[in-house]
């Protein structure tokens, strides 16, 4: 596989084997996502910046779960989009397995 063509799961180091998937997006849906996960990449400088200077521990908590709750809501907006557009799609096609990997998915969301 060529380097630009690689996924996301050979970049965290799966195996060739593993398939890889895309969704398609609309330039408008992508900018939405990516602007969420900025805000929230600013969020995580941030608790850096108060632990570098030693901000109160409260403080720190509130913050950190304010990411937290931040980054959750962008899952739960992604895993819809995924449910009504990906596995409603596959489900029609046919492709009954996209339950399983729906089930997978959602465990690992709610560890």
């Amino acid at each position: 596989m060529a380097e630009e063509n690689k996924c996301c799961k050979h970049e965290m180091g799966a195996g060739e084997a593993d398939c890889c998937k895309n969704t398609e997006r609309s330039e408008e849906e992508k900018k939405r996502l990516i602007n969420r996960l900025k805000r929230i990449e600013g969020q995580i400088r941030g608790i850096c910046a108060m632990v570098e200077r030693n901000a109160y521990c409260t403080d720190i908590l509130t913050q950190s779960a304010a990411a937290g709750a931040a980054l959750n809501a962008f899952n739960g907006d992604l895993i819809a989009n995924h449910i009504s557009r990906c596995v409603a799609r596959d489900i029609r096609a046919g492709k009954d397995e996209v339950i399983g990997e729906l089930i997978v998915t959602l465990r690992k969301l709610m560890k």
